[in-house]
């Protein structure tokens, strides 16, 4: 709702925080649309590492989105920028999406 301004005045900083909160609860919607805020900086500091991780681990739940983000961010990382997304998305999953 706050990311598109439905029923409430758009704010993106309150959108990525609710993304957070969901995603954190292995919602592959909400770690899609995190990574997407990541990528692109809306409401949250641009983070290519960042949106590819939330991208990634989206993806490997069958998100069709987040496949699509993931292979558009890793064309703006390095090969040792991928693999280090992918170490962060591996260490956030074994956190159980805790601190990520």
């Amino acid at each position: 709702m706050y990311n598109n301004g439905h029923g409430v005045v758009q704010d993106f900083a309150e959108a990525a925080r609710w993304y957070q909160l969901a995603a954190a609860q292995g919602n592959s919607t909400a770690q899609s649309n995190l990574a997407g805020m990541y990528a692109t900086g809306d409401g949250i500091k641009k983070d290519y590492f960042r949106a590819h991780m939330w991208y990634n681990i989206a993806a490997i739940s069958g998100n069709e989105n987040a496949l699509k983000g993931r292979n558009l961010v890793a064309k703006l990382l390095t090969p040792e920028g991928v693999a280090q997304a992918q170490q962060m998305a591996r260490e956030c999953q074994q956190r159980n999406f805790k601190a990520c």
